[in-house]
């Protein structure tokens, strides 16, 4: 099962490592119960002889942070549609405490989400929500299958991109948000990663440095570098930004503040077809 995973999809059993290890923590910042399940049946993917220090430990702390930020974002939402993009494996759908009625709809590759769904069935995991899994490539036409399984353009949604746009080119991110945007009902929000390019001692830039990091920083293409704030107002989004070390703070880890952070918007009119 794992030997069928794509490359990018690869990258989410480390992120489930990390979030494994944060859910061990007695002062956790959330608990995903199924993330140590993810990295063990995916972890002979992953690289062998990671140098010690290498990339896990450039993202640890970004993962971290992101998990908790994206977790409230969409509980706060107040949107009873909700949409991941590239939904990788991460167990929102069953380890969140979602309002009645919530349908949230998982858009990831179907290598990726057969690989889920089987590690979630060998954990009995039942959602705790209406979960929707439907399998594309964002790089082609998903907005169909996602109509088709069920998804009212007319209902507000809240849209995650989490970890997405670094690995489209600008081009493929611009398709991918103009097709959101045709999609979001006025009320609907969207929330990605967001960090100035070139910035010094940036993220991005020390973790292609790491030893050992070719494997996932080669797959990077940059998305829409740092002009998603005006990307977003100027197809009738209204951005809010905030900073990686401000969230740290308010997280009560200051220690782990990272460079960049993340901008959510809120569709302010409406291209319904």
């Amino acid at each position: 099962m794992t030997e069928s995973l794509p490359a990018v999809g690869r990258t989410a059993v480390g992120v489930a490592g990390l979030r494994a290890r944060e859910s061990r923590r007695p002062d956790r910042l959330f608990d995903d119960p199924h993330a140590a399940a993810f990295f063990t049946a995916g972890r002979s993917v992953l690289p062998e002889n990671r140098p010690a220090g290498g990339l896990g430990a450039f993202f640890a702390s970004q993962v971290v942070i992101r998990t908790r930020f994206y977790d409230e974002y969409l509980l706060g939402s107040g949107c009873a549609q909700v949409v991941l993009l590239a939904a990788g494996l991460d167990a929102r759908a069953f380890r969140l405490p979602w309002p009645a009625g919530t349908r949230l709809f998982e858009l990831d590759l179907p290598e990726v989400l057969a690989f889920k769904d089987g590690v979630l069935a060998e954990q009995g995991a039942e959602p705790s929500c209406e979960r929707i899994a439907v399998p594309v490539d964002l790089r082609e036409d998903w907005a169909s299958p996602l109509r088709a399984a069920g998804f009212v353009p007319d209902v507000p949604t809240a849209w995650l991109a989490e970890g997405l746009l670094v690995y489209l080119s600008r081009d493929e991110a611009d398709r991918m948000l103009t097709t959101v945007t045709g999609l979001s009902a006025p009320g609907s929000t969207v929330s990605f990663e967001h960090r100035a390019d070139g910035t010094p001692d940036s993220l991005l830039a020390r973790a292609k440095a790491a030893p050992g990091s070719e494997h996932i920083t080669g797959l990077w293409k940059g998305g829409l570098g740092d002009r998603a704030p005006e990307w977003l107002r100027e197809h009738g989004w209204e951005p809010a930004t905030v900073t990686g070390a401000r969230l740290a703070a308010d997280y009560g880890r200051p220690d782990d503040a990272t460079p960049g952070g993340f901008v959510t918007a809120v569709c302010q009119s409406s291209t319904l077809r």
